[in-house]
């Protein structure tokens, strides 16, 4: 069997930069041992796999090792092969996912993915991942299966140099660290970990931004902000909060166009 694939660079105007996803059009579900496997050997942060619906599509994410329930830079992907490559032509295309409905709109300049936001809440942070980050965070939150520590300035994201054999046994998706920006064109930066899922480092995390906007909207009192990634790669996010929903925009570069034999 032959599926096409693509390769994308999401969160950046140009390639090499942003965070690199694969998509996988399908006409109906693999099996999911397989879409697995395909993620694995694409050894990628992420793959994303899709369907059509009556409605849109049913979107689906893997790491290399593990399904998870929401991602952003790969469903940014996924609608920029959509709307450049497989003749999309409304400007909003509608996924089905784990984590409910997602929207991607197609604003002429950005791609604006349409989240829904994640509550945080304060929270301990367990001897693992105290021992595994380094430099104790001045607060430290719980938001779904993520956690988020907050810094006092963009210099300590940047020095971070996690024990990834000590965080993979936290119990979470992704470990998020975020601080304000040194520079005034920026309101915050961010990392993201994710070694439990099979991703030391991912460049630029869309989902993120779910669990890191409703905070930085209470902290500052301001709804709409812009943010960077501060990882090897970078990325730069323009992002906003609307009810209970975030809105999460960036532009992305196909990189590669190929065929997969399986």
């Amino acid at each position: 069997m032959q599926l096409p694939i693509y390769q994308v660079d999401a969160f950046t105007d140009k390639l090499f930069g942003g965070n690199p996803a694969a998509v996988v059009p399908l006409n109906e579900w693999l099996p999911e041992e397989l879409m697995q496997n395909i993620a694995l050997e694409n050894n990628l942060s992420e793959t994303a796999f899709f369907v059509p619906t009556d409605n849109g599509y049913h979107i689906r994410w893997f790491t290399p090792v593990a399904e998870v329930a929401l991602c952003g830079h790969a469903t940014l992907a996924t609608a920029c092969v959509l709307f450049k490559r497989l003749n999309y032509s409304a400007d909003v295309i509608l996924f089905e996912s784990k984590s409910g409905v997602l929207k991607v709109t197609n604003t002429g300049d950005l791609l604006e993915l349409d989240f829904p936001v994640q509550p945080i809440a304060p929270a301990s942070a367990p001897d693992l991942l105290v021992d595994g980050i380094g430099p104790i965070p001045m607060e430290i939150y719980r938001a779904a299966d993520d956690y988020v520590l907050v810094y006092a300035a963009q210099n300590d994201i940047e020095n971070l140099q996690p024990d990834f054999g000590i965080l993979k046994n936290v119990k979470a998706r992704g470990i998020i660290v975020t601080a304000p920006a040194a520079s005034e064109e920026l309101d915050f930066v961010c990392r993201f970990f994710g070694p439990a899922v099979g991703v030391n480092e991912d460049p630029v995390t869309g989902s993120a931004f779910t669990k890191l906007v409703p905070y930085w909207a209470k902290r500052t009192g301001k709804l709409a902000f812009k943010a960077e990634q501060v990882s090897a790669r970078r990325g730069k996010v323009l992002c906003k909060i609307h009810e209970n929903r975030v809105l999460i925009a960036g532009s992305a570069r196909i990189y590669l166009e190929g065929t997969i034999t399986v």
